[in-house]
């Protein structure tokens, strides 16, 4: 499974955790709606700008949410290996 689907299902679980829908993030972050959408489905990458406003917006910092995302990763990695 590629990065962006990780990083997606990530950001996706954190947003539901916190009982957001993905408008409510987006305007956090300011961004579109729909592009959160891309990111949630792994068919956008974001930068690291956007990384940082998804993360504010999460109420979390940068480096929690790569770390987050590093952990999904690597549980995900475990269990196919």
């Amino acid at each position: 499974m590629s990065l962006n689907i990780h990083f997606g299902r990530i950001v996706k679980h954190i947003r539901e955790e916190r009982g957001l829908s993905q408008e409510v993030l987006a305007d956090r972050a300011d961004l579109n709606r729909s592009y959160v959408g891309e990111v949630e489905r792994g068919t956008a990458m974001p930068s690291l700008g956007t990384v940082t406003k998804i993360a504010k917006a999460l109420n979390l910092s940068t480096s929690t949410l790569l770390a987050r995302y590093e952990a999904y990763e690597q549980s995900h990695l475990e269990k196919v290996g």
